[in-house]
Parts: structure tokens; C-alpha cells; sequence
């Protein structure tokens, strides 16, 4: 099918720094290989890994080898699908995974993509992939089970809110830490809210004497130590942001290790039925990526920042 589409725009960087350094270029159009399908992106979700990246946390050099992409999850429409693509067409609306999300169009393998129900937005689609593989992913690590008692840190984050929502649908006992603002939130889903910081060790065992019998940390601030502490052990603690888990014996886990149409078998229905739910903390355009990163750095959001497209 030939596409109307002669270029593509994607955010980039050429070196690392302030989010000045974003910019909105125009690229070649992608063209899908066997097996892909190329995505008019009509939504892409913001991480806190964006902002890491375009600092030069995870790495050393100088600048970028090449202009670097952003983004990590979108949601769009099937523009072209590529040689040998069975079960999709043009105009199917999807979401998933994909480096480079923040752009007009993006190629990914078809094998990977998730259909969007008609009655969900592309931006809500688009808020789900990173944060919902991330805690189906954690929860089954810790292998959360009815009548646990779970301690999630960071509850009221992207990941920590749908992990808090997940181990509540499994019969969990959640409680979660968040900042004063959003106990009410966390309360409303039926976790139960503590302040996070000095003294956590003891606001948590003051709602669970005998401590607890999961930990997640989504929050990557230093509490693996009162984590085990509060777990009886490392055994049941996973971080999926702190890169000091090997110091305290415990696991992390940093990348998916199950197809994301499988995660979605299990977490679409959930959100369907309300079960588990994504507030979007704010939308930009994608014109406007510098200033949703820079939201994204202050932290201590409800749910997701999405850029929109076109």
C-alpha cells in the first residue's frame, strides 16, 4: 500500500545536558522490513528513562555516537504494514513498545503490537506499555499472592500504581508509600498510604506489626535497606530503580522478559474492567517535548505525562 507520507519527524539529541538540547528534526521515513508495520504515532508516553538518557546517565561519552531518539511506548495507527505482515491492515489502531516512540511514525515488528479498544484514547493507550510491563512484571517476580502483604514504594507512580492495583486484584494487602498530597488517592484504591522517608521503618509496622511479605521498589531513593529490614530478608524484595540492589542481595529486574501482547492478555481485561486504572498526569504536544521532560524531572507525579502527535 503506498502511503501519502514523503518524511517523518522525530525528537532528538546530539549531546547531553538540559532539556534545551531537544530537538524536533526531520528524518527519513522509516520503511517496514518483513515482519513490521510502520505506525503513524498519534501518542507517546513520557519516562523518567528519557530524561536519564538525554543527562548521560547511562553513559560515558562525551555525546551521543549519532543523534539519539526519545521515547519508549506509543499509541497510533497501522500506516503501512511490510512483507509477509498477516493480521493487520492500515487504520488498525494499536500500542506498544518501541525505542524512538516521540516521532510522527516509527517501524516496529508486528509480532510485538497490542490492539487499542475502541473505547480507550491514544493517550490513555499510550500511558500503559512501560508501566504495565514493568509491575506485571515485578508483581510476578515477587510472586504476589491472596492475603500478602505488599509494601510498595513510590505507590503512587507510573509503575508503582499499577503494581499497586495488580497485587490488589490478586487478594494483596497493599501498602503504599507516597508523599502527604496523594494518600488519599492511594487510599481511594485501597492501599494503604505511609509517608515515605525517615522514620518509614516504623510508620510501616505500625499498620503491620509482623512486617511484610513483599517488597517493590519503584522509587530508586535508598530504601533496600529498610526494605529487607521490613521483609525479613532480600529474598522478597525487587527494585526495578535502584542500581545498588546487588550490595543488599537484591533481585532487579530492568527489561521485559515476556512478549507484551502476552502482559496485555492478562492487564488489558483488568483495565477494561476498571480494575486497573492510569491517570494522565498531564499532556504536551510533541512540539512542547522539553518542557513535558522537564515536568518529568521534578518527580512525585500521579500516573503519566504523554506527548500527543499531530
Amino acid at each position: 500500500m503506498t502511503s501519502p507520507h514523503t518524511a517523518a519527524q522525530a525528537v532528538r539529541y546530539t549531546r547531553y545536558g538540559d532539556p534545551d538540547v531537544l530537538s524536533l528534526d526531520t528524518v527519513d521515513l522509516p520503511e517496514p522490513g518483513p515482519g513490521e508495520v510502520r505506525i503513524a504515532v498519534r501518542a507517546a508516553g513520557v519516562n523518567p528513562y528519557d530524561w536519564k538518557a538525554r543527562r548521560g546517565l547511562y553513559a560515558g561519552d562525551e555525546a551521543p555516537a549519532r543523534p539519539a531518539r526519545v521515547g519508549l511506548e506509543f499509541a497510533g495507527t497501522v500506516d503501512v504494514a511490510g512483507p509477509d505482515v498477516t493480521g493487520w491492515a492500515a487504520g488498525d489502531p494499536v500500542f506498544g513498545l518501541a525505542g524512538g516512540s516521540a516521532a510522527t511514525h516509527i517501524v516496529v515488528p508486528a509480532a510485538e503490537l497490542v490492539a487499542k479498544p475502541d473505547e480507550m484514547s491514544f493517550v490513555q493507550a499510550a500511558a500503559l506499555p512501560v508501566a504495565c510491563e514493568t509491575a506485571y512484571r515485578a508483581i510476578r517476580l515477587l510472586d504476589v499472592r491472596d492475603g500478602d502483604t505488599v509494601l510498595v514504594h513510590a505507590a503512587a507512580g507510573a509503575v508503582g500504581l499499577v503494581a499497586t492495583q495488580l497485587a490488589l486484584a490478586r487478594g494483596a494487602r497493599v501498602i503504599g508509600t507516597a508523599g502527604t498530597a496523594n494518600h488519599e488517592f492511594l487510599a481511594s484504591l485501597g492501599a494503604e498510604p505511609v509517608l515515605y522517608g525517615d522514620g518509614l521503618a516504623d510508620r510501616v509496622r505500625a499498620v503491620a506489626p509482623g512486617g511484610v511479605d513483599a517488597v517493590l521498589d519503584a522509587s530508586g531513593r535508598d530504601v533496600l535497606p529498610v526494605s529487607v529490614e521490613l521483609a525479613g530478608g532480600p529474598e522478597r524484595v525487587v527494585t526495578i530503580a535502584d542500581g545498588t540492589a546487588e550490595r543488599y542481595g537484591v533481585r532487579a529486574t530492568w527489561s521485559a522478559d515476556l512478549p507484551l501482547p502476552e502482559v496485555f492478555r492478562t492487564v488489558l481485561p483488568l483495565v477494561q474492567q476498571g480494575v486497573v486504572s492510569m491517570p494522565i498526569a498531564g499532556t504536551f504536544p510533541i512540539e512542547q517535548v522539553a518542557e513535558a521532560q522537564a515536568v518529568s524531572e521534578t518527580g512525585h507525579l500521579r500516573g503519566k505525562l504523554v506527548l500527543t502527535v499531530g
